[in-house]
């Protein structure tokens, strides 16, 4: 049928309805079947998240009964593929039988006999280049530590990478993990250098004044790998970017604890955690330091100026780092005492006939005048080697409420 439109052009009716394709209608259940599927696609990442920080909220780091914290740090485990995986610098003795698998076993030695509140790793925690599947890896070098159900937390160093993972990947899988408290970077700061910047809070012992301070930080932070500068050869460092955060972090925690309720005239004690010493390592020899310095100090080619950031802040009483294995000592430079914890890894390099250690840091709380748990009044620190008694050598104060009351003392007289 042909008929004239309002505007007198042709039409031609038949065509037009022929043309006209059909409407599918979808049924209702389909349609809500799939609308559920995508929103639990969209919504699974944020629900895992959301599932991360409560369970990260619900293991809440605080002191116990006894008034004290106690803290693992295990460095440079190089853990590569478990049982396959031969030694480096052992005695001729123990070679044949020597894997990653002592490693793992020197880790649970460790915490069967310290009894940590935190386990803290300081990087290189696999050896990438010989680590098949990084994700394999990551899982049972950790193992120990996941079994143990003690609160653990690590960071980067400069061989994590090197496997199947990028660095951002590596911090990730590490997130995810049993137990853990690390973190890929903080929820609050958008732009930030590296992977594995955050900090936690310790707080007071239950029912006593302080249950809901922070009485103890800790920070970590990522000191890179290798510089990304063509001109600056060597190994990273921590950014401007990353100092700056912790700046911000560090003023916002002082500020909470000299604030109400139970408000406190000094900062609560500091300690940070990260891979790669700092330049200032480099200050001590064997007279004013304890421990031993067998290699010399791998920092970076460039001072970043972290070490001058950190005495500006005035919270932070001791650094733990790794990296130089042959290196276990702890030296004091303007009131920050800068310690290497030793290397812990048997598929890393170190010296036949050393033994590989660990170091062990508590802070102890003073008692109040009412009989109960106040604020920090030491933290002390000695190593443990893998040899048949677990021997602890180089017991010291790190620092003490009154020592730091001396200095200050003595810093007004002289002024």
């Amino acid at each position: 049928m042909v008929s004239f439109a309002s505007n007198g052009n042709f039409q031609n009716q038949t065509m037009t309805t022929a043309k006209k394709k059909p409407i599918i209608r979808m049924p209702n259940l389909m349609l809500m079947v799939v609308v559920v599927v995508l929103l639990s696609l969209y919504m699974l990442p944020i629900c895992v998240f959301a599932a991360k920080r409560q369970e990260q909220q619900q293991r809440k780091l605080r002191f116990g009964s006894s008034g004290e914290f106690k803290i693992l740090q295990v460095a440079d485990m190089h853990y590569g593929n478990g049982k396959p995986t031969p030694c480096l610098d052992v005695l001729p003795k123990q070679f044949a039988s020597c894997s990653d698998l002592n490693t793992s076993a020197f880790i649970h030695r460790m915490i069967l006999a310290e009894k940590p509140n935190l386990i803290v790793f300081t990087g290189d925690n696999i050896f990438g280049f010989d680590a098949t599947d990084a994700a394999k890896s990551l899982n049972a070098a950790f193992a120990p530590a996941i079994s143990s159900n003690i609160p653990w937390a690590a960071v980067l160093g400069n061989h994590d990478q090197e496997s199947t993972l990028s660095r951002g990947g590596v911090m990730k899988h590490i997130v995810g993990l049993k137990n853990t408290l690390s973190q890929v970077n903080p929820s609050d700061t958008k732009i930030i250098d590296g992977f594995g910047n955050y900090n936690l809070e310790v707080g007071g012992v239950k029912g006593s004044s302080f249950e809901n301070k922070s009485v103890l930080n800790l920070y970590f932070l990522d000191s890179g790998d290798y510089s990304t500068v063509p001109s600056i050869p060597g190994y990273g460092w921590i950014k401007p970017s990353q100092q700056f955060w912790f700046q911000l972090t560090s003023a916002k925690l002082q500020r909470e604890y000299k604030n109400k309720p139970h408000p406190q005239k000094e900062s609560a004690p500091g300690l940070a955690y990260f891979h790669i010493p700092l330049p200032e390592f480099a200050s001590f020899d064997s007279s004013n330091f304890t421990g031993v310095r067998q290699e010399g100090i791998s920092s970076a080619s460039v001072n970043s100026g972290f070490f001058t950031t950190m005495v500006e802040a005035g919270d932070v009483k001791a650094v733990f780092t790794g990296h130089d294995h042959l290196n276990d000592f702890c030296g004091e430079l303007t009131g920050i005492k800068l310690c290497y914890a030793g290397g812990f890894g048997y598929h890393a390099y170190g010296k036949a006939g050393w033994s590989r250690r660990a170091r062990v840091v508590v802070a102890s709380l003073e008692k109040t005048e009412k009989g109960g748990w106040g604020t920090i009044k030491s933290i002390k620190s000695w190593k443990r080697l893998d040899d048949h008694h677990l021997t602890a050598i180089d017991g010291q104060v790190l620092w003490s409420k009154s020592s730091s009351g001396n200095r200050r003392k003595k810093q007004t007289t002289g002024a």
